[in-house]
């Protein structure tokens, strides 16, 4: 039952008044763009790969970052699109505009032995791109046995 602002009559006992009430409304409204405002970038996986953990401090990223994923069957992927080895360097000249100053995102699966990120590296190396960053989890500690 709502009141009304309107003058009663003298036989107008509390009448109910027939007004969409839109409050409740916008409150879910408002709830509900603030779940996919929150959901909508977890949603966004692009490459799935287990990267190893890291106790190193996070560092600020570019808004439009480069990412080169080495897959545990040594594949290579450059943003979300697979790319062949010999076409590595053609693929970023695209990727970056021809700026081999760009920085290079490099993130590989944990199970990628080091000799096979090594010659990813050279082939980066090889195509002019020196500026890469090793991409891992952010870990809370370091891993057992692991020298200070």
């Amino acid at each position: 039952m709502a009141g009304s602002l309107q003058p009663r009559g003298a036989d107008d006992d509390l009448a109910e008044v027939h007004e969409i009430n839109v409050t409740p409304f916008i409150d879910v409204m408002l709830v509900l763009l603030i779940i996919f405002m929150i959901a909508a970038p977890l949603a966004t996986v692009d490459v799935p790969v287990d990267l190893p953990g890291s106790t190193a401090t996070p560092q600020p990223r570019p808004a439009d970052p480069i990412y080169l994923t080495v897959r545990d069957d040594l594949s290579l992927v450059l943003g979300e699109s697979a790319v062949a080895r010999e076409a590595l360097g053609p693929a970023l000249g695209a990727a970056t505009a021809g700026d081999q100053e760009t920085r290079i995102f490099l993130r590989a699966d944990e199970r990628v032995a080091y000799g096979d990120l090594m010659a990813v590296m050279n082939l980066l190396r090889a195509a002019g791109y020196l500026k890469v960053a090793l991409v891992g989890l952010e870990a809370a500690d370091a891993p057992a046995g692991a020298a200070p």
